[in-house]
């Protein structure tokens, strides 16, 4: 089969070995990759895969099953799907556990719904498994532009909560106010800690920056608020003044998605089903949809991985197979 593979001087689309899938996994057809920053950081060589998973690039598909193993019951080859995966999705092909995959929705491109599983699994197991989001509560998303961002505000507003977001220009922060983001704010003028206090604290912060936020995060939460952290791109290290969390009995949690196991609590599979449960029914109304923001041909993965890195592009990046 054909694969991206990184080398020395960019991506290349080039023969691999083929896949098939194990007793418990699938084999899925790919007609469209999503792009992640968690790619850029594999691609050069700062973010080795887990042990076992594919070292091919790529977080997330979309395409139609082409085989089964041997103890898979609930998929059959042809169906159309989209999945979250350990690795291996810049490819024609990738086996994944068949407690990783999705019914690709309706109404959705099947290219498009590659943009899903990665956002969607990230969103709800943050937010509303780990963090609790209710009904009515508020919460500050930063990056509010970006593919984790856009999902975020949907299913947010789905949920009845309130929403704020931070974004560096103004179509962008347009972007996140048509998705139904009630307080926009423009991180290069305005003081989000300000804004939010302004409007009663947040109960929860979605947080992609981490050292470089983390006191302006806890000053901005509400009362018995939580800080979620799920990005590094503003460092690594910071001090932590615990004085602040004990005055506002806060929490400060960091997690990431892709080292969780398959089974077990808060696994994938859990998370997935989740998701399924929750997130699906929100598509199929209408209530949720992927933000697309560029499409590019698989063999052009370096252009899409460069786009991601310049920041300029909202919602997410695909890599099409199929065209």
């Amino acid at each position: 089969m054909l694969a991206i593979v990184a080398e020395s001087d960019g991506l290349r689309w080039q023969s691999v070995p083929d896949v098939s899938p194990a007793p418990h996994e699938v084999l899925i057809r790919v007609a469209a990759a999503g792009v992640n920053r968690a790619d850029l950081l594999q691609a050069a060589g700062n973010y080795p895969p887990p042990p076992g998973a594919s070292d091919i690039i790529g977080l997330e598909v979309s395409g139609t099953i082409e085989s089964i193993g041997a103890d898979v019951e609930n998929w059959s080859p042809g169906q159309r799907a989209c999945a979250l995966l350990a690795g291996g999705g810049y490819a024609e092909f990738v086996a994944v556990p068949a407690g990783q995959v999705l019914p690709a929705p309706e109404g959705i491109p099947l290219p498009h719904s590659a943009g899903l599983p990665e956002v969607a699994c990230t969103v709800w197991s943050n937010l509303v498994m780990t963090a609790g989001l209710r009904p009515s509560q508020l919460l500050l998303v930063h990056g509010g532009a970006s593919g984790i961002g856009t999902h975020a505000i949907q299913v947010a507003r789905a949920l009845g909560c309130r929403v704020a977001v931070t974004a560096g220009s103004r179509n962008k922060l347009d972007l996140c106010a048509e998705l139904g983001a009630e307080i926009t704010i423009d991180y290069q003028s305005e003081d989000f800690v300000k804004v939010v206090r302004e409007a009663g604290g947040a109960d929860v912060i979605l947080d992609i920056m981490g050292a470089a936020y983390l006191d302006r995060n806890i000053d901005a939460l509400a009362a018995d608020g939580r800080l979620v952290i799920i990005g590094m791109q503003g460092g690594v290290k910071a001090e932590l003044n615990i004085g602040k969390l004990l005055a506002k009995r806060a929490g400060v949690i960091a997690t990431a998605l892709r080292s969780r196991p398959v089974t077990g609590p808060a696994g994938k599979t859990e998370i997935v089903a989740q998701v399924l449960e929750h997130v699906w029914p929100m598509v199929a109304d209408g209530q949720v949809r992927p933000v697309i923001g560029a499409e590019f041909p698989i063999a052009h993965a370096q252009a899409a991985h460069e786009l991601l890195e310049s920041g300029d592009v909202s919602g997410k990046v695909l890599l099409r197979v199929d065209i």
